[in-house]
């Protein structure tokens, strides 16, 4: 207006009735604001699976005064995105084993357990196998080799019974492993409740699924393991991160490690295997598996 008709700058902003001190604004990069933003980006490529909602809960955890409106504006402002994976529909059934029907109650009151599959650089097959804490959802092992046999799970579940304590129910698929006589019966010893799924239902073992699906997010799907001691390194690695680092927007976003040091201990959970080496106790029978 000023250099169309000639006018003033106080002239012109009394017609537009406008204050003279908005057409003197320079704005100023807020200092803050671009700490916040670089700050937001280093998360976003160190944990390119995470959303909006869990880098707001890791500056949270750092002591950044933010709620998620403000990282949502700049999550919008950056183009950020993470890719949105298709969820297919099932059904959840009622089956007496699977974790709608028997839902963890506490600390080590069901545990879940689970193969899955990946290959390294030179295209071996190489074999995981978790162990998960439904209530608290640490990960409470995670061992992978190129083979793992019904006899090396044992060991595993042996080592960690005597680490950690033995839960109450132990779920799992029909998997040759699981179903093998020794782990039956090392179980049934121990006093440890069979929850075995549906043949052809891993929905029912949904929490081993569910972390399953973020162990290949973060992990599977984001490393070339070179060979077997590579993805051993890198498994320690990330179990680490996930269970003392990584939000679970289940627990109100705090740590799997967090969750479970605030939990008591379970009084239906044994504290140690060599306590009680004895038969199950009466009225919690152990589940046969159906064979698949």
């Amino acid at each position: 207006m000023q250099s169309s008709l000639g006018v003033s700058e106080r002239r012109a902003c009394q017609t537009l009735e406008q204050p003279r001190s908005t057409q003197r604004y320079a704005p100023r990069a807020d200092e803050e604001e671009q700490r916040l933003l670089g700050r937001v980006l280093e998360l976003v490529r160190e944990h390119p699976r995470y959303g909006y909602r869990f880098i707001t809960a890791l500056l949270r955890r750092e002591g950044w005064s933010v709620n998620r409106k403000r990282v949502h504006r700049l999550w919008r402002q950056e183009g950020l995105q993470v890719p949105k994976k298709q969820r297919k529909k099932r059904r959840l059934g009622t089956a007496a084993g699977g974790c709608v029907r028997r839902r963890a109650e506490c600390q080590d009151h069901v545990w879940a357990w689970d193969f899955v599959f990946d290959r390294t650089e030179s295209g071996h097959a190489i074999k995981w196998l978790s162990i998960v804490d439904e209530y608290t959802r640490e990960c409470l092992a995670l061992e992978v080799n190129r083979s793992m046999t019904a006899d090396d799970a044992l060991d595993v579940l042996r080592d960690l019974f005597v680490i950690r304590g033995v839960p109450t129910c132990l779920r799992s698929d029909n998997g040759p492993e699981f179903i093998a006589r020794a782990i039956r019966q090392f179980l049934a010893a121990a006093g440890v409740e069979t929850l075995y799924i549906e043949p052809g239902s891993p929905w029912q073992n949904g929490y081993a699924e569910s972390f399953h699906s973020r162990l290949r997010s973060e992990l599977l799907d984001a490393e070339v393991f070179e060979s077997v001691t590579a993805a051993q390194s890198l498994a320690a690695n990330w179990r680490s991160d996930y269970n003392h680092h990584r939000p679970h927007s289940a627990l109100g976003y705090r740590t799997p490690a967090e969750f479970a040091a605030g939990c008591a201990a379970s009084a239906s959970a044994a504290p140690a295997l060599q306590q009680h080496n004895r038969p199950p106790t009466e009225g919690l029978p152990i589940t046969q598996p159906v064979l698949s």
